[in-house]
């Protein structure tokens, strides 16, 4: 017997432009800093730059589980 198929979900689209949100977001709060940051030593550009860099994932983990599952935690 064929087995019934899921209602596809509203929160995988959705959270999909949450993520792109996010990221414009980020670029945006990034490129307004970027005078600042420029003006740095280099070692401190490189360190900014790398925590900016992976600091933006934090958010995805619980957006992710949201969209799989319909809860945060």
């Amino acid at each position: 017997m064929p087995q019934p198929i899921d209602k596809p979900s509203w929160r995988k689209p959705a959270g999909m432009f949450i993520i792109l949100a996010l990221i414009a977001a980020w670029s945006v709060v990034i490129l307004v800093l970027s005078p600042v940051i420029g003006a740095l030593a280099w070692p401190l550009q490189a360190i900014f730059y790398a925590v900016a860099g992976t600091v933006w994932i934090m958010p995805l983990k619980p957006l992710l589980r949201w969209m799989e599952l319909g809860r945060f935690r």
